[in-house]
């Protein structure tokens, strides 16, 4: 495989990846949104159900870090890129400087 079909594949499937990431964060959030509208619309106890609520909000949580990681895989091998084979991506910026913090910590 060339290195140009390897990035290809790279870019198509992580792009694939954080679309995957929002849209479990979306449905998470509808989720939260039914779960709460649905205590308060079935006239049950103000806090039934809190447990599985602040599960939830744990869960949102870590899809964000996820993101954010998942950020930084961006980031490098958009740099990555650059240096085998010219780059074909345009990287979030922030993932980039996400990137250099990450280097400039390991080297320090």
């Amino acid at each position: 495989m060339s290195t140009g079909v390897a990035q290809l594949r790279i870019t198509r499937d992580l792009h694939q990846a954080e679309a995957a990431l929002d849209e479990a964060l979306l449905r998470q959030a509808q989720l939260l949104q039914t779960m709460v509208g649905a205590r308060r619309e079935t006239g049950v106890a103000p806090f039934l159900g809190q447990d599985a609520l602040m599960r939830l909000l744990k869960s949102q949580q870590g899809l964000v870090d996820a993101g954010g990681e998942l950020a930084r895989v961006h980031g490098r091998l958009n740099t990555i890129a650059v240096e085998t084979n010219g780059g074909n991506d345009a990287c979030p910026p922030a993932a980039r400087e996400a990137d250099r913090d990450d280097v400039a910590a390991k080297v320090a």
